[in-house]
């Protein structure tokens, strides 16, 4: 019992969101209805990713990729790179995809710079550019995806009424990184020591997971939904090639998501809740996207929302706002969170206070233009 509560006050995401679940299943007692309405197709996706990409960590196979950041000579230039790979992949395989990819290759490369103190706030700042450069496109996010379903518009329109957030967001970002080094915008690191060379004997593991690497892209961007047939495919790969990495994936994220499922989808459930959303939601919705976000992380808040939905615009720039304001705002967020504290046991407190700090100043800043933008109709 003594290690299950030291393990529970370690995972304190991990606390929450089954304390979050089990008072969520109180108020509205499960049924079937709730295996249907949990996000299986985000969580294969997310063990698939969280699989694949272990097995890039202990083979080196983004070597080429920690080769060509390792070349940035400044900080400024490296954060850039970093910020806003983070930014343009987002738009393609979605938000929390891109952050772990970046996200442990900035800790890779800043640690062995000898640049510690500057993980968390250029890994804040990546965060950013994931929600932020994701709303762009219809498939950069869950709660996009969602939206733009119900929405019936072109690519092109959904596009052009993303992308004034899109590129504000891209401008604010890049002043956060000058006034992150305003003391001395020409300090240099050295991280060539980050680079590893392959083990010519592993040469099949790096082939297998570059592989199911691209199978996991692809069923990404074509939204396949054949996605549990990718996911078996990659298990069985990774059984017969390297069984060993099993005892190595962080399977705690993979519940922290579910329970959130469960609350959410057993929240949205309740008829009374419902009746509530009904009266208040109309004409508020940006606000109400923003602030059941905190609760509920903006993909469920997207889909509870819409029914209620008098103006989209609202609705959708609400939902891709919310990730500014807190952790759960975001299961991306989460996600940087869980990569960090893998990293740097004990210190989710730092990441939480800095990552706070940053995402707030920013989202102070776009609250109100994207309040502004809200008025233009969607369609």
């Amino acid at each position: 019992m003594k290690a299950v509560l030291r393990f529970l006050k370690k995972e304190m995401m991990l606390t929450l969101s089954l304390l979050a679940a089990g008072v969520a299943m109180l108020i509205t007692p499960p049924t079937a209805r709730l295996l249907e309405d949990i996000d299986w197709h985000t969580l294969g996706t997310l063990l698939m990713m969280l699989c694949v990409l272990e097995g890039f960590k202990q083979e080196n196979v983004l070597r080429p990729l920690v080769r060509l950041a390792g070349g940035c000579g400044r900080m400024t230039t490296l954060s850039l790179f970093l910020i806003f790979g983070v930014f343009f992949t987002s738009m393609f395989v979605t938000n929390d995809v891109s952050l772990i990819i970046f996200v442990p290759l900035t800790i890779l490369l800043f640690r062995s710079g000898g640049k510690e103190k500057y993980i968390l706030p250029v890994i804040s700042m990546e965060n950013i550019a994931a929600i932020r450069g994701s709303l762009l496109m219809p498939f950069g996010s869950p709660q996009n995806l969602f939206l733009y379903g119900q929405a019936k518009v072109s690519v092109w329109h959904f596009m052009l009424h993303m992308l004034p957030l899109c590129a504000m967001s891209a401008v604010l970002l890049v002043g956060f990184v000058f006034f992150l080094y305003r003391k001395n915008p020409r300090e240099t690191i050295s991280a060539a020591g980050a680079e590893t060379a392959w083990k010519p004997e592993r040469k099949k593991q790096r082939l297998a997971y570059a592989l199911l690497f691209v199978l996991i892209l692809g069923v990404i961007v074509t939204r396949t939904p054949y996605w549990y047939v990718a996911v078996a495919v990659v298990l069985g790969v990774i059984l017969a090639v390297d069984p060993k990495l099993f005892g190595k994936v962080d399977y705690v994220l993979l519940v922290t998501f579910l329970c959130f499922f469960i609350f959410s989808s057993s929240i949205a459930a309740n008829a009374k809740i419902a009746a509530v959303l009904q009266k208040a939601v109309a004409g508020r919705e940006y606000w109400w996207a923003i602030g059941l976000s905190q609760l509920i992380s903006n993909v469920p808040a997207s889909i509870v929302l819409y029914p209620f939905t008098e103006n989209f615009a609202g609705l959708i720039y609400g939902a891709d706002t919310a990730g500014l304001c807190s952790l759960i705002g975001s299961l991306a967020s989460v996600i940087n969170y869980r990569i960090y504290v893998r990293e740097y046991p004990g210190q989710g407190g730092r990441f939480i206070k800095t990552f706070t700090l940053v995402s707030w100043a920013f989202f102070l800043i776009v609250v109100i233009p994207g309040l502004l933008l809200s008025r233009w109709a969607f369609f």
